[in-house]
C-alpha cells in the first residue's frame, strides 16, 4: 500500500490536526476558541429573564415596583429619555440588544446588588455584556437626567428648601443636612492606602446635601476613602460655591419672630469647621446649661435627614449592600446614579411591602 502524498495533501492533513490549537504572539500553543457563543446563552429569547418574567411584571404594578424600584410610568420616562444614547443598531451577525432591556438588566443590577455573572446567568447574557451595560445605562442617566433631577438650585429654591426644614424640622433659616458615607470598594489596582478608611475597608465617599423631603441637592462623589469629610467638602465645587458666595444662597434674614438677622446654614456634625454657612453642634464637653442642650437636639434632629436619606439609598438600592467590584470611576457613576433615581423614585418607596416609615417626636 502506497504511503506517498502529495504536499497539499500533507499540509491540509496539517492544518486538520492542528486546527484545534494556535500560537499566540509569545509563541505559545493555547486552544482555540471552539464557539462565538455559548449553547446557554442562544436561549435567551426563551430562557432569559428578560423574556419570561418582564412581560408578567409589566401587568402588575405592585410587582414591577418590587423589580424595579419604580413604577411603570416612572420607568417609561426614563427609557424614552435615554434610548437615543443607548440604542444599537442590528448587525448581519447579531441582533443588539434592546434599550429597555439594557435598562432592566441595569436596574436589576443596581437594586438587588448582585454580582454580573449572577445577572449574567438569569438573562443570558455574558459577564462582560453585563458590565457594559450597566456602564453604558449608568452613564446615560448621568448624562441625560442629573441637571434635571440634581440641579443647581436657584434663590427660590434655596428659599423653598429653608421653609421645609422650619416647618418640618423646627431648624430656622436652614439649607439642607451635610454627611459622608463611605462606600466599599475592591481595593484598587496600585492604590496605596489612598482609597483605605478608618473602617479599614476600601472606599469612596458620597458626600451628600439634603433636604427636608430626604432628597439630594447637591452631591459630590469618588473622593478617596482616608479623605474626612470636612476636607471633601473644601475641595469640593459644593465647598467652593459656598464659600465664593456663588450658588445663588439667599442674603441673611431675621429669625422667625425677631428681628436678628442671621445667614442660611448647612447643618453638619463635628466633622465640618464652623462657618457663616456651616453649622456644627456644640463640644460634648461644653454643653452644660439648658439652651445648648436643646440647640444640639435641634441640631442633631435637623442632621439626621442625611442619615435617613442615605437609609433610604441603602434599602432601595441594595448595591451598597455589598463591596462595589469596580474601578473607582465606574464605582462614581454607579453611586451618581442611584442617586439620581434616588430623587426620581422617592415618592415611590412608599408603595412597596418593607417601605421604610421614619418617624420623629417634636
Amino acid at each position: 500500500m502506497s504511503l506517498d502524498f502529495s504536499i497539499k495533501e500533507l499540509a491540509m492533513m496539517a492544518l486538520l490536526l492542528d486546527e484545534d490549537n494556535i500560537i499566540n504572539t509569545r509563541g505559545v500553543r493555547v486552544a482555540r476558541r471552539r464557539m462565538w457563543i455559548h449553547p446557554s446563552l442562544l436561549g435567551r429569547k426563551i430562557e432569559g429573564e428578560y423574556y419570561t418574567l418582564y412581560r408578567h411584571l409589566i401587568n402588575d404594578e405592585e410587582k414591577f415596583l418590587q423589580y424595579c424600584r419604580m413604577d411603570v410610568g416612572t420607568f417609561e420616562m426614563i427609557l424614552k429619555k435615554i434610548t437615543p444614547k443607548i440604542v444599537k443598531r442590528n448587525t448581519r451577525f447579531r441582533e443588539a440588544i434592546s434599550p429597555r432591556e439594557k435598562l432592566i438588566v441595569c436596574l436589576r443590577f443596581l437594586s438587588t446588588g448582585d454580582s454580573y455573572k449572577t445577572i449574567a446567568f438569569s438573562y443570558r447574557l455574558g459577564h462582560s455584556t453585563v458590565q457594559n451595560i450597566v456602564t453604558e445605562v449608568c452613564t446615560a442617566i448621568n448624562e441625560i437626567l442629573m441637571t434635571e433631577f440634581i440641579p443647581t438650585p436657584s434663590r427660590e429654591k434655596w428659599l423653598q428648601i429653608a421653609d421645609d426644614m422650619w416647618t418640618m424640622w423646627n431648624f430656622p433659616n436652614c439649607l439642607g443636612a451635610l454627611d459622608g458615607k463611605h462606600v466599599a470598594i475592591d481595593a484598587p489596582s496600585n492604590s496605596g492606602s489612598l482609597y483605605f478608611n478608618y473602617k479599614k475597608s476600601f472606599s469612596v465617599v458620597l458626600l451628600a446635601l439634603v433636604d427636608a423631603n430626604y432628597k439630594f441637592i447637591a452631591v459630590d462623589i469618588g473622593s478617596y476613602g482616608k479623605n474626612s469629610d470636612g476636607g471633601i467638602l473644601t475641595n469640593s465645587a459644593l465647598g467652593r460655591g459656598l464659600e465664593n458666595g456663588t450658588l445663588n444662597v439667599p442674603e441673611s434674614s431675621p429669625l422667625p419672630g425677631t428681628n436678628i438677622l442671621t445667614p442660611y446654614v448647612i447643618l453638619g456634625d463635628e466633622a465640618f469647621a464652623l462657618k457663616t454657612y456651616m453649622m456644627r453642634p456644640y463640644p460634648k464637653a461644653n454643653v452644660q446649661d439648658d439652651e445648648k442642650i436643646i440647640f444640639n437636639y435641634r441640631l442633631c434632629r435637623g442632621r439626621r435627614l442625611v442619615e435617613c436619606a442615605f437609609g433610604i439609598l441603602s434599602q432601595t438600592f441594595r448595591v451598597y449592600c455589598r463591596r462595589l467590584k469596580a474601578d473607582p470611576r465606574n464605582a462614581t457613576s454607579i453611586i451618581l446614579t442611584t442617586c439620581i433615581l434616588h430623587n426620581i423614585t422617592l415618592g415611590n418607596t412608599q408603595n412597596f411591602p418593607g417601605k421604610i416609615h421614619i418617624v420623629f417626636r417634636r
